[in-house]
């Protein structure tokens, strides 16, 4: 069984005053990885460069305040009732939730076209595929804070696994007797996502190619969130970090996982968006053959 090992140290730069996390380096870095591919995508479609790393600055700012948002919310029972306002918004007090950071982008990019004018549904076919690589990137973040990784792995499968900490773990897995550090190898959930999203990127710019004349404006965004959606509800299932729907984390027990329903709600969105789609061209179609004759 082949063990990977987090470091020890979460900060990249650590002197008094001036901290610097290696989470927020890879969340950063990969929005920025995903801005500078969506502003090269963004060009021979007649759009602005400026326009992807402008929409940027706004994605960033609502992204973390829905995240944090989402994330207090479904934890409100467990960790922030009776706590005071600046506690609920801090988001170095942990727990930053990506579905929440998805409604931040989504609304930042409804806010910027409207201002600017942009047609939305091929700006979310330009942007949203790339926020895979955005996302595989920021979850190298848990890795360095030891963080949403899974159950123990069970028979061997895979023949890789993390060994966590005793103080980044949650119970019942802190009890050392019963799970030793040297043998007990929990699923590297932020590897398998990462894994996932950049073969759906890769995937998503193959079939932009491959169906260029059948696809409709809204066909990319829809195949993100089919994408996302499913990869995330099977990752989310082995976490032992989940949020949960009746307020507490963790394996969440009898109740829904907050992950897995937001999930299955972007798969629907997704198949809808291109039923829709599809549906709405073919009426179109005949609609001008009609008129025609």
């Amino acid at each position: 069984m082949f063990g990977l090992f987090p470091p020890d140290d979460p900060f990249l730069l650590n002197i008094g005053f001036l901290q610097l996390r290696w989470y927020g380096v890879c969340i950063v870095g990969g929005a920025m990885l995903a801005a500078y591919i969506a502003s090269r995508r963004a060009v021979p479609h007649g759009f602005s460069a400026d326009d992807v790393w402008n929409q940027l600055m706004l994605g960033l700012a609502l992204g973390v305040l829905c995240a944090r948002l989402y994330y207090v919310a479904f934890s409100w029972q467990e960790r922030f009732a009776g706590q005071s306002l600046l506690y609920i918004l801090n988001p170095q007090n942990g727990g930053l939730a990506i579905h929440g950071a998805l409604i931040g982008a989504f609304l930042s990019a409804v806010i910027y076209t409207r201002w600017r004018g942009l047609p939305f549904w091929q700006w979310a076919d330009i942007c949203l595929p790339t926020v895979l690589v955005g996302q595989a990137i920021g979850r190298l973040g848990n890795f360095f804070n030891q963080e949403a990784y899974g159950r123990p792995v069970e028979n061997g499968l895979p023949p890789f696994g993390l060994r966590i900490e005793q103080q980044h773990r949650v119970d019942p897995f802190r009890t050392m007797a019963q799970y030793p550090f040297d043998t007990t190898f929990f699923h590297a959930t932020f590897l398998y996502e990462l894994s996932w999203n950049l073969l759906g990127f890769g995937l998503i710019m193959w079939l932009e190619r491959r169906l260029h004349g059948w696809l409709r404006s809204g066909d990319l965004a829809a195949f993100y969130a089919i994408w996302y959606g499913v990869g995330r509800f099977w990752v989310e299932a082995l976490r032992t970090d989940s949020l949960c729907t009746n307020g507490i984390g963790g394996a969440c027990g009898e109740a829904f996982r907050a992950a897995q329903l937001a999930s299955i709600a972007l798969v629907l969105i997704g198949l809808v968006g291109l039923v829709f789609n599809h549906l709405r061209s073919v009426r179109s179609a005949q609609a001008q053959v009609e008129a025609q004759v």
